[in-house]
């Protein structure tokens, strides 16, 4: 047991409770903190080191994401040893017939599409490829952008699950939407440049954006998402170059913005010479007659748009694709995907454009979306009007307004009882971010789990002063 360590906690940039998690990696390396070791009770460690309650247990949370630490409940955070005794499953593989493991706790963090099963018709799909000779570039480099035939599949899909159409030519094959994101803003952007952005966006976005030495200016929403005039002033005041914008079922707060609103954002761009990143991972999850058309299709000659095939078919297929609008700095692009992965992994794009071409990447996508709309039902008749309704029929994820504090606490009675929770404050950019919990649907392996996390979540919300009450 090591009740009194007392890590040295590297100085900024990066959040503190990472900080903090980064000291117990360096501390665990160096063996000062030997598996098995006993942490601090959380709250004497924020005691010990001036810190905050809610740091320390963001810290352990992290820290138990990371794969650092174990937390039993009534028990402790322990150090984890090289063979850990609690998995956390993250494959889409059919439940095995011997009982699985039980996870260290309910996974409502992570935003990925619910498992449907797919491990028999990824087996086909391998074993068709390998028949007819076309398996050969999954063990080869391939070109940067990725091979044609994958880019012909995402140009396919994107027309008849986006609504957008575009030449495979233009169609960059991307080692799933977060690489694209660190694709395109190290492409069209330079250490300390300023990226627009709304007030509160896509965590995955802040981390590429600080490890760029990119300034994120966050932008004021309302129910639409980015309000026009606040767009307007941001631009003027920063004379960024790019806007990074999750416009349908917007990451973390779920709105979707009207086609008058996308018309608006376009105008801007064009008054304000602004590129548009358009993150549309989510857009497949709308109502396919009721959702405006992308922002790429209004503003075609200055919007790179990214479509995740991950956040809606597999994730383990790390593939997203992002279009190229013609006046972007294509050498710039190019010389981005050389330095940061050289070419794409081959596997994935090949299953994907074999499911394309027979039907059975559309058969995946409606059976994750049927499963969505299931999840969110459930949500809705759980968290009842506590959660903001999302723009759109379906959605992976919820979103619970709450005070700062009454989310923090919220958080930490849900960490208490096992939930794992996305920190509130981890996608706020600016003071005008709207402030709750992002609660993703996704990650639990079955309906029993995700209805026994959002009771939790619930019982969290209505009584949050029992947030602080157990803390180890």
């Amino acid at each position: 047991m090591t009740p009194h360590w007392r890590p040295d906690i590297p100085p900024p940039p990066g959040p503190l409770y990472h900080r903090l998690v980064d000291a117990m990696e360096r501390d665990i390396a160096s063996g000062l903190l030997p598996a098995g070791s006993r942490l601090p009770p959380q709250r004497d460690l924020a005691y010990a080191l001036g810190l905050s309650v809610g740091t320390v247990t963001k810290a352990y949370a992290e820290a138990e994401r990371r794969g650092l630490l174990l937390a039993h409940v009534g028990r402790g955070s322990f150090i984890r040893g090289a063979s850990p005794d609690i998995a956390i499953a993250t494959s889409f593989d059919p439940a095995p017939s011997a009982p699985a493991p039980q996870a260290a706790t309910i996974d409502l963090r992570c935003n990925v599409p619910p498992r449907v099963g797919l491990s028999r018709m990824l087996e086909r799909a391998v074993a068709d490829l390998a028949a007819t000779g076309l398996l050969e570039p999954a063990v080869q480099y391939i070109q940067g952008t990725g091979l044609r035939s994958v880019r012909e599949a995402g140009a396919a899909w994107l027309a008849r699950r986006h609504g957008l159409a575009c030449d495979p030519a233009d169609l960059i094959q991307c080692n799933g939407g977060q690489h694209a994101i660190a694709l395109v803003l190290s492409s069209l952007c330079r250490p300390g440049d300023t990226v627009l952005c709304e007030a509160a966006t896509f965590y995955g976005a802040r981390t590429a954006a600080e490890h760029l030495g990119l300034t994120l200016r966050g932008v004021a929403m309302d129910e639409q998402g980015l309000i026009p005039a606040a767009l307007e002033r941001a631009a003027a005041e920063t004379r960024a170059r790019v806007l990074f914008t999750v416009p349908t079922l917007q990451n973390p707060t779920t709105r979707t913005m009207s086609l008058s609103r996308r018309q608006d954002i376009a105008r801007i761009a064009r008054q304000h010479d602004l590129t548009i990143f358009e993150d549309d991972a989510y857009y497949t999850y709308a109502d396919p007659a009721d959702r405006p058309p992308p922002i790429a299709t209004i503003a075609p000659e200055r919007t790179l748009y990214l479509a995740s095939i991950s956040k809606g078919i597999c994730p383990g297929f790390r593939l997203g694709f992002v279009t190229l609008p013609p006046n972007v700095a294509r050498e710039r692009i190019m010389r981005g995907i050389r330095a940061l992965g050289y070419c794409p992994p081959a596997l994935g794009g090949l299953v994907f454009a074999r499911w394309v071409a027979d039907g059975t990447a559309d058969a995946v996508a409606d059976a994750v979306q049927a499963e969505t709309a299931a999840r969110l039902a459930m949500a809705r008749r759980i968290l009842g009007q506590a959660m903001d309704m999302p723009g759109a029929i379906r959605s992976p994820h919820v979103w619970v307004p709450l005070s700062p504090l009454a989310a923090q606490r919220t958080l930490n009675h849900a960490l208490r009882a096992g939930v794992e929770l996305t920190p509130p404050e981890a996608c706020a950019v600016s003071r005008e971010a709207d402030s709750g919990l992002r609660i993703c649907l996704g990650a639990p392996e079955d309906h029993s789990g995700l209805e026994r996390a959002l009771h939790i979540v619930r019982d969290g919300i209505h009584d949050p002063t029992s947030g602080d009450a157990g803390i180890i």
